[in-house]
């Protein structure tokens, strides 16, 4: 694939941090550069020698981790990775908490001192599930973006995960070729809930519900009656409560499970089979399926679904690299200006 070099369209405009849709000014520009950078990962080895980048991860994480120390590496920042969770002290979030129990350290002390220590730094906190209006307000990621000195990158909060969302994009751009005159329609793309064991938070279905507004693309929703996500990120977006209705013709279908955003966290009883299996796929313009990762087999979608043809899954799951590197670079070139 031949991707040309990218230039901004305006030469004035820097990315100051990354925590939604709309610290991109131009989504097409950085599917560009993130499928340019995939094509020579090393082609910036020295951009970011010198400067520090601290991955600070609240809760578990494998691609988000791995590849965002990879793209960081690529670009020859130095990397530091804390578990807060596991290694940091105890943190206290409330202001004005009097700190007598088992809170050592308040976040604002922690976030001062990441200042001191990181050019960038990018945090992972998942949804607390239980206040709905702690989570929309985003209690965790909204503190690190008041007391942080220095550009702030979200690599999951309660609500967004901005950098899977940008992977998504570019897999899709990657399978559909929208630049190809033969091609006279959108691609329809469908995302369907599926089942799970637990209640799910709504951070990937939100977050690649509002990025596929801005792809030209003929987007739906398809989940059960009491599992529609928050109008806040679908807006507009057609929502079918009938799962084979919103998979006919499709050509991209993207699985994943939420809990109630209205019964907020709760696990609405459901009747149909939502498992996304081979003869769902019979209805489909052999859709292309996708998953974030990690994926409950046999319960959101099908062995067969998962290793069979249709199934783009890793090639988006390296893709993460690749959206991480781009957004990196761009962050880079805010502090290198």
């Amino acid at each position: 694939m031949d991707i040309p070099f990218v230039h901004w369209k305006n030469k004035n405009y820097q990315m100051k941090k990354f925590t939604s849709l709309s610290d991109v000014e131009n989504l097409q520009q950085i599917i560009k550069k993130a499928l340019q950078i995939k094509e020579n990962p090393l082609s910036e080895p020295e951009k970011g020698k010198g400067k520090t980048i601290g991955l600070v991860f609240l809760n578990s994480s494998l691609r988000t981790r791995l590849s965002s120390q990879i793209a960081a590496q690529n670009l020859g920042l130095n990397v530091l990775t804390l578990n807060a969770a596991q290694e940091a002290w105890n943190l206290e979030f409330a202001d004005g908490a009097v700190m007598n129990g088992d809170t050592v350290e308040h976040i604002k002390d922690a976030i001062e001192v990441l200042n001191q220590y990181c050019d960038i730094i990018a945090v992972r906190c998942f949804a607390g599930m239980k206040s709905k209006e702690d989570d929309v307000n985003e209690s965790i990621l909204s503190q690190f973006e008041q007391h942080a000195k220095v550009p702030v990158i979200s690599l999951e909060s309660a609500t967004r995960h901005p950098l899977q969302s940008l992977a998504d994009c570019i897999t899709i751009t990657e399978n559909w070729h929208f630049d190809k005159l033969s091609v006279n329609r959108k691609p329809k793309v469908v995302l369907t809930w599926a089942p799970h064991i637990k209640p799910i938070a709504h951070a990937v279905g939100n977050s690649f519900a509002e990025w596929m507004q801005e792809m030209d693309v003929d987007f739906v929703i398809a989940n059960p009656e009491g599992y529609d996500l928050d109008k806040n990120f679908t807006k507009n977006v057609k929502i079918i409560h009938d799962q084979e209705e919103a998979l006919k013709d499709a050509d991209f279908i993207y699985v994943k499970n939420w809990s109630s955003f209205d019964d907020y966290a709760k696990m609405p009883k459901v009747k149909d089979n939502w498992m996304l299996t081979n003869e769902k796929l019979k209805n489909t313009n052999q859709a292309k399926v996708m998953h974030c990762l990690p994926v409950r087999r046999n319960v959101e979608l099908s062995d067969e679904v998962m290793d069979g043809e249709n199934s783009i899954i890793y090639q988006q799951a390296k893709n993460r690299i690749f959206s991480a590197q781009a957004v990196f670079s761009e962050i880079l070139d805010e502090l290198n200006s």
